[in-house]
């Protein structure tokens, strides 16, 4: 394989409404297609996470899957401004405010659960520089 890229995330939701106004509001991404059980999301003509109503347990931590879903924006400014967005929606965040993924690191983010309880971040790769880790030795990302 010369060139590998993920293409989509497919994520096991229990509230396929809820679940498709949470996206679409969060990362405004577009609905593809919507049918009874699943919904295909996507920005600018490229499909990025479907959602399958598959399941009535939220998820879980302590059990083989998924660890976090993170997506890359430009700046900082865009990572404040989704921020903005979870707070107005009452999101779950692992950490108060944008964090770097690590101490002295410029990159970045926000770290928070959507209404299932799938980890997901949103991080900018600069501009996060001035901020203190949370977690001496461990990687943000890690959810620690």
């Amino acid at each position: 394989m010369s060139t590998l890229q993920t293409g989509h995330v497919g994520l096991n939701i229990t509230d396929l409404d809820r679940s498709v106004a949470f996206y679409t509001q969060v990362f405004g991404f577009e609905v593809v297609n919507l049918a009874d059980t699943y919904a295909l999301l996507g920005k600018d003509g490229r499909l990025t996470v479907t959602l399958w109503r598959q399941t009535e347990t939220p998820a879980r931590t302590d059990v083989a899957g998924l660890h976090h879903l993170s997506f890359q924006v430009d700046t900082i400014e865009e990572v404040r401004e989704a921020e903005e967005t979870l707070r107005g929606l009452g999101a779950r965040f692992a950490y108060d405010g944008v964090v770097p993924h690590g101490e002295g690191a410029s990159s970045g983010g926000i770290f928070f659960t959507d209404p299932d309880g799938i980890r997901l971040e949103i991080y900018a790769p600069s501009g996060a520089e001035t901020v203190p880790a949370p977690v001496a030795g461990a990687p943000t990302c890690g959810f620690f």
